[in-house]
């Protein structure tokens, strides 16, 4: 072997191991971490305010019906599977603003963090908004919110 195809390989192996990239990949959180010692008021304030009285499954179905019903289309459509997915994607519209309205007029609020100690801190100030069994995401890991065999409540990884 000479000198060039040495380091031929040699760059070969380089970028083959670049490619691989890291071996070391994350491994998924095992440890619960202690919220509160009692689940004591957790999930009181759900129920309560309330966005009135729109229901937006109710209101996606009757634009989708009133949206079909229209005598013409627009040009040069029919009632085809153009127009079709034309209604579904305008009333779709409609429903997800109507659900984001209610979860707003709610106080809903996506339960992400990007440390676990910003998600206990917010928990445990929040405890009244939450239920047990509430998803968590934590820098793209899954916990939940559950109570302990003693009655505390804790932060938990969502195993799949």
């Amino acid at each position: 072997m000479n000198v060039y195809t040495t380091r031929f390989i040699a760059l070969l192996s380089a970028m083959a191991m670049a490619g691989i990239g890291c071996v070391h990949s994350r491994q998924p959180e095992t440890r619960a971490h202690v919220i509160s010692e009692d689940a004591h008021g957790v999930g009181i304030a759900l129920g309560t305010g309330g966005a009135g009285d729109r229901d937006c499954q109710a209101e996606h179905e009757e634009c989708f019906r009133e949206c079909w019903k229209k005598s013409r289309p627009p040009y040069p459509h029919k009632h085809d599977e153009w127009y079709y997915k034309r209604c579904t994607s305008d009333c779709s519209k409609a429903y997800n603003e109507c659900v984001d309205a209610q979860e707003e007029a709610e106080g809903v609020r996506k339960l992400e963090f990007s440390r676990i100690d910003q998600a206990i801190e917010w928990i445990r100030n929040n405890k009244a908004k939450v239920a047990l069994g509430t998803v968590v995401i934590v820098a793209g890991a899954a916990f939940v919110i559950t109570t302990g065999g003693s009655g505390a409540l804790i932060l938990a990884p969502l195993a799949f």
